[in-house]
């Protein structure tokens, strides 16, 4: 139940439509992953949409998974096609912040999202988790995603993207499944989203128990962001998983 009209003439209408995002990482280092996204979007008409690819560099702190604080930045840069923005070329700039305990995690974004051209600007899009442990590899909580809109002249209130979701994390097998619903409480909101995310792991070499490092979860942005269309899930690689899914 999203927005009946685009963001922009000839863009695509959030209501009634699927937003999805294949993604390939991999660990360079124990602090820096690269990664390949090929978002898309399915539109309420059935029609498939292409927003052709965004390539990602992740920076973060070394052996984060054993931190109790720890920080990163995540860079994208995106050729986007007209269906998804009104520029061809962009950048988002995610820094990642976050503290944790055995029970409880909470992860802050304050994102830049750039585009460049006649058309562009930079917009202030955060978003945060807080999450509480149940043990088992099971988590409960909520997220929240903004779009507030030009910085140095951000929309009134009531127009900007602002969403708030219940989410829960789990495996089955050797898959991580992230479930979550979705509510949006102004009018430039999408009313009410689901999604799902769905992570495996790739065995990394030299590893005791042939896996990858899968710690805690973190957000990834929703479909509510249609511009940006990114669902990423927590990484294939050697970098601490905690940051992955952090875009």
């Amino acid at each position: 139940m999203g927005r009946t009209r685009p963001d922009f003439p000839g863009g695509l209408t959030p209501n009634h439509s699927l937003n999805g995002t294949p993604e390939l990482g991999y660990g360079i280092t124990d602090w820096w992953e690269l990664g390949f996204y090929a978002p898309f979007a399915v539109n309420s008409g059935g029609q498939f949409l292409s927003d052709a690819g965004k390539i990602r560099n992740l920076f973060v702190s070394p052996n984060a998974a054993e931190r109790n604080f720890f920080y990163g930045v995540n860079f994208e840069w995106s050729y986007e096609t007209p269906p998804f923005s009104q520029t061809r070329y962009g950048l988002e700039i995610r820094p990642i912040i976050g503290i944790r305990n055995a029970e409880w995690e909470f992860i802050v974004n304050p994102i830049v999202d750039a585009s460049f051209g006649a058309l562009g600007e930079a917009d202030f899009a955060p978003a945060a988790r807080l999450v509480r442990n149940l043990g088992h590899d099971v988590f409960v909580g909520a997220e929240y995603y903004a779009d507030f809109g030009k910085i140095g002249d951000f929309l009134p209130f009531n127009e900007q993207q602002q969403e708030l979701f219940a989410v829960t994390d789990f495996k089955v097998g050797v898959f991580d499944i992230e479930l979550g619903a979705g509510y949006g409480f102004t009018a430039g909101s999408d009313r009410f989203i689901t999604k799902a995310i769905i992570g495996y792991a790739f065995p990394v070499p030299g590893k005791g128990d042939g896996k990858a490092d899968m710690p805690l979860k973190a957000p990834a942005m929703t479909p509510a962001m249609a511009r940006s269309a990114t669902l990423a899930p927590w990484e294939t690689s050697s970098v601490p998983d905690v940051f992955a899914a952090m875009r």
